[in-house]
């Protein structure tokens, strides 16, 4: 059993992070928000998925601009991503975006940022302050050795923390990111300790899709064990659906939310005598569909199913020729191996049956 670290309650649009509120995803789309029909299909698909928060790149003022007509077409909040230029935060505000993503050290000092502040107020749009271990100041890194380190991330963003503090404004979440794994989790665990502010996790620049899935749910997953954490971001080079399906995967098999069907599957041995990995892939897609929040399990052989999975709703295990379905470790049926699948599923469908008759 996870137990959560307590923060302070935001709300980014209609999504609260914080205050023990449900473990967020977030993803950021590839499109410039000038190619408005572009920007919105890919936002609205990134929702279709189960994305819940979406960031945007704001680049230049015609990009600020156009955020009013991609937030009147999508359903979940939008957050502009700012850097450097201060003025483009205001023109964000002003054209309905839901949170901001800014690092107060490189728009400009102070007097900008109080600038975004004031704007930001009326609307209590939330920002996040953004450290990135690759992009730490300089006096910063001549402090701590010439190179990133856990306390230099930490006291990084405890300055930019300060910052808004002192312009009495508190409705802020802060990431802290790196690519190394060891010095994400390190920086996150020492913040935590410091600062009631929701957490943003993510390993930043984590790679390709199997490599930075890898990361990810180490790095990630590592600090959610631990309680910590408010909204996620697997950042992955490639379809931005991916990260949804990783961070959904991450969340579910914490134990921390529930998207529905679970599979579980053997690696197979020796004692395998059917096609279990076509078998395991076509269950995994049949399973897409269903929402219940049920586990199946594929395996092999019957040592392990439904010995070892017994604790499976349901599952099938192969034999020669033929195999065995069944329920919480109790043999429902013995059919040929070309039936398994189905029948497993037609077993399934009836329960489904009786708890939407419930």
């Amino acid at each position: 059993m996870i137990t959560r670290k307590p923060t302070n309650g935001i709300y980014v649009g209609n999504v609260k992070i914080g205050d023990y509120a449900p473990v967020s995803i977030q993803s950021m789309i590839t499109t410039d928000p000038v190619h408005t029909e572009k920007a919105i299909a890919e936002i609205n698909r990134l929702a279709d998925a189960g994305c819940e928060l979406v960031r945007v790149a704001v680049p230049t003022m015609e990009s600020a601009k156009a955020l009013k007509a991609v937030r009147a077409g999508i359903t979940i909040p939008l957050i502009a991503d700012i850097h450097f230029d201060y003025k483009l935060a205001l023109e964000a505000i002003d054209n309905n975006v839901d949170g901001l993503r800014i690092n107060p050290g490189n728009i400009g000092g102070e007097d900008k940022v109080l600038a975004v502040i004031e704007k930001a107020k009326p609307k209590q749009i939330p920002i996040r302050i953004g450290v990135n271990a690759g992009s730490l100041p300089q006096h910063i890194l001549d402090a701590y050795g010439g190179h990133p380190t856990a306390d230099g991330m930490v006291e990084t963003a405890l300055e930019h923390v300060r910052i808004l503090e002192k312009l009495d404004y508190k409705q802020m979440k802060i990431s802290i990111k790196a690519t190394e794994v060891p010095l994400m989790v390190e920086a996150y665990r020492k913040l935590s300790d410091k600062i009631p502010y929701p957490l943003h996790l993510g390993v930043t620049e984590a790679g390709t899709i199997k490599q930075g899935t890898i990361k990810s749910a180490m790095g990630i997953g590592a600090l959610l064990l631990d309680g910590i954490g408010d909204t996620l971001r697997v950042s992955l080079t490639g379809d931005p659906i991916h990260e949804i399906e990783v961070g959904k995967s991450i969340l579910s098999n914490l134990g921390l939310r529930n998207f529905g069907a679970t599979m579980i599957s053997c690696p197979t041995c020796g004692r395998c005598q059917v096609n279990l990995f076509d078998m395991a892939s076509i269950v995994e897609e049949r399973l897409a569909s269903i929402s219940a929040p049920i586990k199946v399990a594929v395996m092999g052989c019957v040592v392990n199913g439904p010995g070892e999975a017994r604790e499976a709703d349901f599952g099938i295990a192969g034999g020669k020729g033929q195999g065995i379905v069944f329920r919480k470790g109790e043999v429902l049926k013995t059919v040929p191996e070309s039936e398994l699948v189905d029948t497993l599923f037609r077993e399934i469908d009836q329960y489904l049956e009786t708890i939407d008759k419930e």
